[in-house]
């Protein structure tokens, strides 16, 4: 039986419906060596039981949004799951939808949900959300436009009001992530921005910085690196034990390392280094993504994304590019990060992934099936997802792969492949 605190939580899209984005929680104390995995295809969120010693997921149960996953974060007791959902494609100019919610589910003691309460309407689409550390709150954060907004939550843990602010909040350009700091006093919201396209000049990017006390977000600082120009960040993660902060630069392919001093946010990144192995040999559009530290706080990774294609056999065919996750070092007196290797993520476009409590599996997932030319032949390389098991100091890739019909499918046994990195 899955302790109902203990889970790990990773949303993905349909292999119907490529154009939804995938997203990720984050993860409660291991119990007994079992987990509980929540994985989305659309608006499906599916439970999955993981023995972590035995590297093996059983398919359990699933619950229904009401329109597609975007993201979930957990209540700070581990007992109940937020999910954002919306009916809105990501990205500029994709499709507008007109169904926005953030549901409440309550995760039963076998790590089944049900829904708690009614699904709170969004005035758009909801790209992320976390609460505070109490879980008193939830802070949502939406990218088109760009806003960040806080709601309340009940006693009971359903849903409630959203907190007014005293003033007008500056969302920056293009939002993608929200966190709270672990003394609860900062809210930051990462701001990707855009690249110049089309004879429109270049959106800075910058994180944005609050006060963060009683639900009110105040005294807003922009930390934003030569005005925010050549600087893009999609993604950030905190050390578990210092103050140091881990940024993914989207449209820089480069990892940051910031620091915290109590209520500052350093201005300028102490450290920075390139995700991509090839960073002067770039085939494809590149993007960094997800950024997560291990939970012994020892080695930080974060992911590199490729999808362009190219006309081949009057088909489209992924023209190449980095799909791997890097992986890092982190200096203990220092908090720089050390480039360790790059692991092929055995898919295309790695939209997120997460690490379970004990540090031993990482479960990534994949954004859209794509073909590939390998071997003079074009196969489909489906949307899956891939767990990376780790036992001591090896680390292992045990493969996985998707149906026809869209469905993901685990594969955890078989013979190791990957070779001793430490």
């Amino acid at each position: 039986m899955i302790h109902r605190r203990t889970f790990l939580s990773l949303l993905a899209t349909a292999a119907v419906a490529p154009d939804v984005s995938w997203a990720q929680v984050g993860t409660g104390q291991a119990d007994a060596g079992r987990v509980a995995l929540y994985a989305s295809v659309g608006s499906t969120l599916t439970h999955y039981e993981v023995d972590v010693p035995g590297a093996a997921l059983h398919r359990r149960d699933s619950v229904t949004l009401p329109a597609n996953v975007q993201y979930a974060w957990p209540h700070g007791s581990r007992q109940y799951l937020y999910v954002a959902s919306s009916t809105s494609a990501p990205g500029l100019g994709g499709v507008v939808g007109d169904q926005h919610h953030v549901s409440a589910l309550r995760i039963e003691s076998s790590g089944a949900l049900t829904p708690h309460g009614t699904p709170m309407p969004l005035p758009s689409r909801p790209i992320h959300l976390t609460t505070d550390i109490p879980s008193a709150y939830v802070l949502v954060a939406f990218n088109n436009p760009s806003a960040l907004r806080v709601y309340r939550i009940n006693g009971d843990a359903t849903l409630g009001a959203e907190v007014p602010q005293p003033g007008a909040i500056d969302a920056g350009m293009f939002a993608h992530q929200v966190r709270v700091t672990a003394n609860n006093r900062l809210a930051i919201l990462v701001t990707r921005g855009n690249d110049p396209a089309g004879g429109k000049p270049e959106d800075p990017g910058a994180l944005k910085v609050f006060h963060f006390r009683d639900g009110l977000l105040t005294h807003a600082v922009s930390v934003a690196p030569h005005g925010g120009y050549g600087f893009g960040p999609r993604h950030l993660d905190f050390h578990p034990r210092q103050p140091w902060v881990y940024v993914a630069l989207e449209r820089q392919n480069k990892l940051d390392m910031f620091t915290l001093d109590g209520e500052t946010l350093a201005p300028e990144p102490r450290f920075r280094t390139e995700t991509l192995a090839r960073p002067h040999h770039i085939l494809s559009r590149q993007a960094a993504g997800t950024v997560h530290v291990h939970p012994h706080g020892h080695v930080v990774y974060s992911v590199n994304r490729a999808d362009t294609t190219t006309e081949l056999q009057g088909q489209p065919v992924f023209v190449g590019g980095e799909n791997t996750i890097a992986t890092y070092s982190i200096n203990q007196e220092t908090g720089e990060p050390t480039l360790i290797d790059h692991t092929e993520t055995q898919g295309i476009h790695c939209r997120t992934f997460h690490i379970d409590p004990s540090g031993r599996l990482l479960v990534a997932a994949h954004l859209r099936p794509l073909r590939v030319l390998e071997e003079a032949q074009v196969r489909t390389r489906l949307q899956n997802v891939f767990i990376l098991y780790q036992q001591g100091v090896r680390r292992f890739l045990l493969p996985a792969f998707a149906a026809e019909n869209g469905e993901t499918l685990f594969c955890v046994s078989g013979i190791p492949v990957r070779r001793d990195i430490s």
